[in-house]
């Protein structure tokens, strides 16, 4: 496996069994040890807590020593147990010597001591990373916990009830509890305590069900990759370690992952959207749990071409540098990847991609062929209304386009300010070889309403809460509509009456976007942008006005994204303010012409129409939203 990865020796490729990535079970063995074994290098004398170098979080040093000792314990617990036992590297007895240091007077300022579990508003990330602690515990219970002294027993045992004692954030981190409580009950220690914790983990989680198997990361609209390896993840793996069977979160988990398989690239690249995104191929763990516990639509030779895909992606890209440790980023370092939260070990969550270790060396999920990722096979068109988002792949290049109409991670009792525009949440597009500009910088694939002109360029909304209007689609298309009210950064936040109407048709590699806006004020203009790209990744970014528009430029973006240091933005231009506006975009392997693709528009108050250059046919209507295509 050629790799650029010095600190650690992988086997090599086996391109008979693993034509696409060339690998196997071993080099999933391989990296996680090879990873854990580097983050060792920087534990403390005890083993409490591994230190490694970096920027620190929000949380403080010690919280993030606890981090680096927690996760990577995922990941060792997953070797081992996939293994049944068998720890060559000696893992485990690290792991319980460290429990026994960082227990044994937990909040003291000393070299080894575990800070105490709080609210999440206090110092609450220690409560995290009791999950992953526990859920080591419980994988590796015959050949660590069971042979504990009963007294690191009892002290481990009171550090985690911490997490049954104090208020999570609001979202994925109730399953916390539920899992520290689910450890708890499988060694004999449950009581009413626990019972509460798992039952409002599991009520919450039943709220938080909007269907297509897309959980809301709490009760807004955040829809992204805390869905695989959070929601989905611990109910599951909680019932695949007690022996109780999938139930309700295993169809839920299979369902989930017929849309969700789409959206790995040719290249083996997760999207890109979304929050901790340095977790990198973490995004792939559900994939691997399905593979697991046989809640899947996706055989066991594509399972595995995902999963691989997603390791290799990364590991060819930079993301372990010269000592052998995960940075925070996606390909190498990126800032704008990161949140205030992610410190020096937040990149190792990656370790509960190695679920599919569960899978023993026997299992068709290592021993079947290799086969091609869905996005390598054909093109799709698929609409996830329960999201609201529309999945938009071509076999051509790999490339796999999300359009969003639905994720907005604006919680319900939030105001919407523009001082919190989240370019990974608040843009229309995504996909699997470009990210978001940077704050700093033209905003990419995003709709503007502009205000005073005449005074500089003027003030550009932001999208903030988003309002899904439906999605659908047929045989080799697809549509998702939404709508916004712009939020201003300066000035009046907002202006009353004033809403944007949004609707993407995807058809083969392009997109219709399509626009009304309502109540603009006078002098208003609008903008469009569309995807960012460098000139080195030999990509193509069209931008092509249909409709309304009266100006083509092109901006440019110095900061980058995390696919390129540098980027070039196309934009389009319109003077006006009301009305509908329509454009053809495109993000293609190769540089793409789209002067010919459309051979007619037309418009009305509330209609577009457009004739494409192979005969099809497509009319967007609005009040209400409707999309035909013929």
């Amino acid at each position: 496996m050629s790799v650029a990865t010095p600190a650690f020796a992988l086997p090599p490729e086996d391109r008979t069994l693993s034509p696409r990535t060339g690998c196997t079970r071993a080099h999933w063995e391989a990296v996680a040890d090879g990873l854990v074994d580097s983050a060792w290098r920087w534990a403390t004398p005890g083993g409490a807590l591994l230190d490694l170098p970096g920027r620190p979080s929000q949380s403080g040093v010690r919280s993030d020593g606890l981090e680096g000792y927690a996760r990577t314990f995922l990941a060792a617990g997953f070797r081992v147990a996939g293994a049944r036992g068998a720890d060559p590297h000696g893992w485990l007895e690290r792991y319980a010597e460290g429990l026994a240091a960082g227990t044994r007077t937990p909040g003291r300022d000393d070299t080894e001591s575990w800070p105490v579990i709080r609210d999440i508003h206090v110092a609450g990330q220690p409560m995290v990373e009791s999950a992953s602690v526990a859920l080591g515990l419980r994988m590796t219970r015959p050949w660590l916990w069971d042979r504990l002294d009963g007294a690191v027993q009892d002290r481990a045992e009171d550090w985690l009830r911490g997490a049954l004692r104090r208020l999570p954030a609001p979202n994925n981190w109730y399953l916390f509890p539920f899992t520290v409580a689910g450890f708890l009950e499988s060694v004999g220690r449950g009581d009413a305590e626990t019972a509460r914790a798992r039952e409002r983990g599991l009520e919450l989680l039943e709220s938080w069900y909007r269907g297509d198997g897309w959980y809301a990361d709490g009760d807004g609209r955040a829809f992204d990759h805390y869905n695989g390896w959070a929601l989905h993840l611990y109910p599951l793996l909680d019932a695949q370690l007690a022996g109780s069977g999938s139930g309700v979160h295993g169809e839920r988990l299979r369902e989930h992952l017929a849309g969700f398989g789409l959206l790995f690239g040719g290249d083996g690249a997760p999207l890109y959207m979304g929050r901790s995104l340095t977790y990198r191929f973490a995004a792939a763990s559900a994939v691997g749990l399905g593979a697991v516990t046989g809640d899947t639509p996706w055989s066991p030779g594509t399972s595995r071409r995902l999963i691989s895909g997603s390791l290799r992606y990364f590991l060819d890209r930079g993301s372990v540098d010269a000592d052998g440790l995960l940075t925070l980023g996606w390909h190498g370092a990126h800032e704008a990847s990161l949140q205030r939260y992610s410190g020096p070990a937040s990149p190792y969550w990656a370790s509960k991609a190695f679920v599919c270790l569960l899978a023993g060396e026997d299992d068709p999920l290592w021993t079947a062929e290799e086969e091609p990722a869905p996005s390598e096979s054909e093109d799709h068109c698929l609409a996830l209304p329960a999201p609201g988002l529309l999945v938009h792949s071509t076999r051509a290049d790999g490339i796999v386009r999300v359009h969003n109409h639905g994720s907005d991670h604006v919680r319900p009792e939030e105001g919407e300010s523009a001082a919190q525009d989240d370019p990974l949440y608040g843009r229309q597009h995504y996909s699997t070889r470009t990210g978001p500009t940077s704050a700093a910088n033209t905003a990419d694939n995003h709709f503007a309403v502009s205000l005073a002109p005449t005074s500089g360029d003027g003030v550009r909304s932001v999208r903030r809460r988003i309002h899904p209007l439906g999605a659908g689609g047929g045989d080799g298309w697809g549509w998702a509509a939404s709508w916004h009210r712009p939020v201003f950064p300066s000035g009046p936040p907002m202006v009353p009456g004033l809403r944007v109407e949004s609707v993407t048709v995807a058809y083969g590699p392009y997109e219709l976007r399509v626009h009304r806006v309502l109540g603009a004020p006078p002098g208003a203009r609008v903008e469009q942008t569309g995807w960012a790209v460098g000139p080195e990744e030999g990509l193509g970014s069209g931008l092509h006005p249909l409709y309304g528009w009266s100006a083509a430029d092109e901006q440019r973006a110095p900061q980058g994204t995390a696919f390129t240091r540098w980027a070039v933005v196309p934009r389009l231009s319109g003077e006006g303010g009301n009305g509908l506006y329509a454009c053809l975009a495109a993000l293609t392997g190769t540089p793409v012409a789209l002067g010919g693709v459309v051979e007619k528009t037309t418009a009305s108050a509330r209609e577009v129409q457009v004739g494409w250059a192979d005969g099809a046919r497509t009319r967007i209507s609005f009040g209400p939203v409707t999309v035909t295509h013929a």
